[in-house]
């Protein structure tokens, strides 16, 4: 089933409000919205909630890519009461062809269940190997009915929304469904 773009700002103005800064209430003016009384930030926070039950499903999927690659879980915040749109880990390759990561090895793939909706997502340095693959086998497999975001859709920016670390203007479908932890890893 093809994704669209409208169906996507759906999901996203479902949770993030249209137009209202993310700042607290001492800065705004009596009357004036503030973003954490939203229905949209509401919506957000369950989604986040239901997030931390099901954490259990993503801990297994991460345990199982764990074993065979060097991961590194990006979901504590959200564990911790965060209200994080997405599950999020990122997988270390080798700097050297050594079978065990060290310290030097560098980030390079960083994947995204999303909490939104029925999305996924793989941000990878595009080296030449089986992992973006088998990393989306095992998300397919683990979240029955989960699709991709083609990166022609997810780059597009969200011109209205404003997110942690992001003004108006800066933040990508790709971001206000997955986090800003989608940036850490540079394609």
């Amino acid at each position: 089933m093809t994704i669209t773009r409208s169906e996507l700002l759906d999901v996203v103005y479902r949770f993030y409000p249209r137009g209202v800064h993310k700042i607290q209430r001492i800065y705004v003016p009596p009357g004036e919205p503030v973003y954490e009384d939203t229905e949209e930030h509401r919506r957000l926070v369950e989604a986040a909630n239901h997030g931390r039950a099901q954490y259990p499903t993503w801990k297994a999927m991460i345990r199982r890519l764990g074993d065979r690659y060097g991961l590194q879980n990006e979901s504590l915040s959200l564990v911790a009461g965060g209200s994080d749109p997405a599950y999020s880990a990122r997988i270390y390759r080798p700097r050297d062809s050594g079978p065990v990561p060290s310290i030097s090895d560098r980030a390079s793939l960083s994947f995204h269940v999303s909490l939104l909706g029925p999305h996924y997502g793989i941000h990878s340095r595009g080296e030449p190997d089986e992992i973006p693959a088998a990393v989306a086998k095992e998300i397919e497999a683990t979240y029955p009915g989960y699709q991709p975001i083609p990166p022609e859709l997810g780059n597009e920016v969200v011109p209205d929304v404003d997110m942690d670390g992001l003004m108006m203007g800066e933040a990508t479908i790709y971001v206000c469904l997955f986090s800003n932890v989608w940036t850490w890893v540079d394609p």
